[in-house]
């Protein structure tokens, strides 16, 4: 299995009484009374950091997504930070991981820019990304970038056409779409990656989603923040869709992000991390269900898919729950986030990677208000005792990863050295 070190980049120091009568952290949160630049600087910086310790230890892919106006994650522009990562990672000798972008948003920004812009990280990486194509959140494409929502997946669409063709096109050519027209086309510089970066698809649990992954062959990355038990309905719906599409269950056609929290025993990590937990959920995903997914912004297809499918809407991971009546040992018990033991993690990861089908594992090891040198000992933690073990699975089935950097599909076995604090 593949494993990625996945970086929210939040805020890490909002008062304990936040968010108070906000209706939102997302775009209703008042810079100029929360936000302090000084602190954003060590942040940004510490993230980065964090990122390439994984990086050291022996993780396969590094993380970055994009967001706008919130303090959850204020990775504006995540090929910033891919174009730093791709740059230090070469420059220390850490061609062997990958750059996993997650990704920048289609349809809110120029198609032609973001081709451009994933070619500049793929080069400078020597051929280590993997281009996440996501169809972004309703608060990040609409009530940000003020896209309107029904034309959200139409523009998804055709923007993830026009990235392929011009990374691909042998020729130039003009582009007359919907929402984009180009008189000529010739895109400078071209990936390293022939014919083009490995691309996943991440997402929700939209159907119409799952069946553009199938029908195209792309891998699909379920971003749920509510851990693998809640996953299984989704999950199980995205391979019945794989085997009604001639699809095989192939367990590296799909992805899971979980927050992870690693200490010496169980009391510990439940003590430790749980006013991260609550930071996390009570804080930074305070936001309404009309903002994450506004009125127009699912297809019928989904909506019908969802209310057809015997679940309530928690189950499939989304907002409709007041997450700030549980506690973090609630939420710790239902496995929102996994935490405890080397051990405990182990089993619980095994378990639901199995559970799931999944040959990509994301883990977000920063998470909520975690202070920079816990990060650091929830990563190496992680690296020494729970890593190698996940990377062992799927080691005895036949299935390949057809959707990784291709320099990297063979891996070299070594020994992964801690590097010193």
């Amino acid at each position: 299995m593949k494993v990625t070190m996945f970086h929210f980049m939040p805020y890490r120091d909002l008062p304990e009484d936040f968010p108070g009568k906000l209706p939102s952290a997302w775009v209703d949160t008042p810079w100029w009374e929360y936000g302090d630049a000084n602190k954003v600087t060590d942040y940004y910086n510490w993230s980065i950091d964090e990122l390439m310790l994984a990086a050291k230890l022996g993780f396969d892919a590094i993380g970055t997504n994009e967001h706008h106006q919130n303090p959850y994650g204020f990775m504006c522009n995540p090929n910033l930070f891919g174009a730093m990562l791709a740059k230090l990672t070469r420059d220390q000798g850490l061609d062997q991981v990958a750059l996993l972008q997650l990704g920048a948003t289609i349809s809110s920004s120029p198609p032609v820019r973001l081709a451009e812009e994933y070619a500049v990280i793929d080069c400078l990486s020597g051929g280590r990304l993997i281009a996440g194509l996501p169809t972004g959140l309703g608060n990040d494409v609409s009530v940000s970038n003020g896209i309107t929502p029904m034309e959200h997946r139409e523009r998804w669409r055709e923007g993830v056409d026009f990235i392929l063709k011009a990374w691909t096109a042998k020729e130039f050519f003009a582009w007359n779409g919907k929402y984009t027209q180009l008189p000529k086309v010739n895109l400078w510089p071209r990936p390293v990656q022939d014919p083009h970066p490995p691309v996943v698809i991440p997402g929700a649990a939209s159907s119409s989603t799952w069946d553009y992954c199938h029908d195209n062959n792309f891998p699909y990355a379920y971003l749920s923040y509510f851990g693998g038990k809640s996953a299984y309905n989704v999950m199980d719906r995205f391979w019945q869709r794989a085997a009604a599409k001639g699809r095989d269950a192939n367990p590296y056609r799909a992805s899971f992000l979980q927050i992870v929290g690693v200490a010496e025993t169980d009391r510990k990590a439940e003590e430790i991390f749980s006013k991260h937990v609550e930071y996390f959920y009570h804080k930074l995903l305070h936001l309404p269900l009309y903002y994450i997914n506004p009125p127009g912004n699912a297809d019928y297809k989904s909506l019908l898919n969802i209310l057809m499918s015997g679940t309530n809407m928690l189950q499939i991971g989304d907002f409709t729950t007041d997450l700030k009546l549980l506690k973090a040992k609630d939420m710790i018990e239902k496995e929102f986030v996994v935490v405890g033991s080397p051990a405990t993690v182990r089993d619980k990861l095994e378990a639901m990677a199995k559970r799931l089908n999944i040959g990509h594992l994301m883990v977000a090891l920063q998470f909520g208000s975690m202070p920079h040198e816990l990060a650091n000992k929830n990563i190496e933690l992680f690296a020494r005792e729970v890593l190698p073990h996940l990377q062992k699975l799927w080691e005895d089935q036949p299935w390949e990863n057809h959707w990784w950097p291709k320099k990297l599909r063979k891996r070299p076995t070594r020994r992964r050295e801690m590097a010193t604090a």
